[in-house]
């Protein structure tokens, strides 16, 4: 009899996702996510308010992505990364647009990376650990090693690969590693595709 009570409770269990994961698409005041049908966002990730995600991008398990003061786009075949936080800062009347967050077409946000109030062009690696603070302009094709930090309102210049913190240029990028930047992100579209397939 006990045993029977258990295991109806611990089927029941695993029939019914957990409410956080039924709710991890979240409106923020008048500001639902627009994600695109084509998006892999796992369900221990959060996406909260003014965030539009294009085609293929994918969220991996305990990102949050918080759209509540500003604006954060994220361009097609991107992914953002396990623990990775992603932010931004209010406006205000002396900065009237605050610090939105913009990341373009084929970037690779790498685990526990912290986005804040940046933009980001098309064909980036941000290295794990890396930190990138408020107006940073992040040229096209450009690879980040781990753990740097980009203090607020660097530009960090095409074609360059930068790694420190504070972040310091370290050298052009050669053919391959160019190249590889848009495999990064092509492979994770492929990956993503296949855990779709099991959701």
């Amino acid at each position: 009899m006990i045993m029977d009570a258990f295991f109806i409770l611990y089927s029941s269990l695993f029939q019914t996702p957990p409410v956080y994961m039924m709710n991890n698409i979240r409106p923020y005041l008048e500001h639902t996510p627009q994600v695109d049908d084509s998006c892999y966002i796992d369900a221990m990730s959060v996406v909260i308010g003014d965030v539009q995600l294009a085609e293929n991008v994918s969220v991996w398990p305990f990102a949050v992505i918080r759209g509540d003061v500003n604006s954060i786009q994220i361009g097609k075949n991107s992914n953002v990364q396990d623990h990775c936080m992603l932010h931004v800062s209010h406006k205000k009347p002396s900065k009237p647009n605050g610090s939105p967050l913009i990341i373009g077409e084929d970037v690779t946000i790498g685990h526990h990376v912290t986005l804040h109030g940046c933009a980001i062009g098309n064909r980036v690696l941000v290295g794990i650990n890396t930190v990138i603070l408020d107006d940073v302009i992040i040229e096209d094709d450009v690879m980040i090693g781990a753990g740097s930090l980009v203090p607020p309102r660097k530009r960090l210049e095409s074609s360059y690969l930068y790694v420190g913190s504070p972040i310091q240029k370290v050298r052009l990028l050669t053919d391959e590693e160019k190249a590889f930047l848009a495999y990064s992100a092509r492979h994770y579209v492929k990956v993503a595709g296949h855990h779709k397939q099991n959701q």
